[in-house]
């Protein structure tokens, strides 16, 4: 059976703070490492006031800290807004903390307005046409040091921090193929692209030093509950953040409701971006896993879940380990 992952945007409920929300995922963190989820990713937004991991790799830092064997790493650092070598560093620093333990997953989006992305790095020209040369100098500094080599990350240098490539169109499936890396869909909220993506990144696929075939994670949403009825309620919270966010108007995480003010457009257009979402009761949930796994032939299955409850997402989640474990037992 293939491994089950996390993916965890470090949700701010509506009413609470960032402090709660960084209890929480270590809450959360601690059950998914007894549960038996492989990964803990952590993902880079900015000015998000429902998003409490900006400082993506200090939390991972809090996450790894806090646990013991789970792998710890970001889903993903949006490198546009990075000097590489800054994340070089920081990431050289936590696999010197935690080795054998930490991830690096890079994306080529901003992860938040335009605004904002120029209050992050000053000057937007060429940074995210320069993706894959950045990329590419990561690497090198991840690499073992050469004669002559001017400029090192320490610590970083031969540390060879696993690199993933994040996406959610052919551009990072067409890039992690050539440079022969682990790629990770965003299928979670841009689903369009998928099947295409994974086809492209397994055809294009050229054997490197850090992957000798290609290895395909892919994003879901995962709303489970014993009822379907409470897990479709809970699935209402991401749903109104959805809407929120096409409307201009984010903000923490709304509570869930039974009847959410939307037009049909808006409806339709939330229910498109949120299509690889599997909600319902624990048979349902196995059910709609098993499907997408067959359906992508994915190597791994990254869950999120944007829920309001604390108790909930962890039962969500649980749920999820169950699902996992009684698939492998088929």
């Amino acid at each position: 059976m293939i491994p089950f992952s996390v993916l965890d945007l470090s949700p701010i409920p509506a009413g609470a703070t960032a402090a709660d929300a960084f209890r929480h995922s270590l809450d959360l963190a601690q059950h998914a490492e007894k549960w038996g989820y492989l990964r803990y990713w952590l993902a880079e937004h900015h000015n998000m006031t429902g998003i409490a991991s900006a400082a993506t790799s200090v939390v991972i830092g809090h996450i790894a800290g806090g646990t013991k064997t789970i792998r710890v790493g970001s889903g993903g650092v949006m490198l546009p807004n990075h000097a590489p070598l800054v994340i070089a560093e920081q990431f050289g620093t936590l696999a010197s903390l935690y080795p054998g333990r930490i991830d690096l997953g890079l994306g080529r989006a901003p992860g938040t307005d335009q605004t904002t992305s120029r209050a992050l790095r000053r000057e937007l020209q060429g940074s995210a046409d320069s993706f894959p040369d950045d990329v590419v100098e990561l690497q090198r500094y991840f690499a073992d040091p050469v004669e002559g080599q001017r400029v090192r990350a320490v610590p970083g240098a031969g540390l060879n921090v696993p690199i993933w490539l994040l996406g959610s169109s052919l551009f990072s499936a067409q890039l992690a193929a050539a440079l022969g890396l682990p790629f990770a869909f965003a299928s979670h909220f841009a689903p369009d692209y998928l099947l295409t993506a994974l086809q492209v990144y397994r055809a294009q696929f050229r054997p490197s030093k850090t992957l000798d075939k290609p290895y395909a994670m892919v994003g879901v949403n995962v709303f489970a509950a014993d009822r379907t009825e409470d897990a479709e309620f809970l699935f209402s919270s991401l749903q109104q953040q959805f809407i929120n966010l096409r409307r201009g108007t984010p903000g923490q995480l709304p509570p869930p409701t039974r009847d959410i003010a939307w037009s049909e457009a808006e409806r339709a257009g939330v229910e498109h971006s949120l299509a690889c979402s599997v909600v319902g009761d624990p048979a349902e949930v196995e059910a709609g896993l098993a499907s997408l796994i067959d359906q992508t032939q994915a190597d791994e299955l990254i869950v999120t879940a944007q829920i309001f409850d604390h108790a909930a997402r962890l039962r969500s989640f649980e749920i999820t380990a169950q699902a996992h474990a009684a698939l492998a037992a088929r």
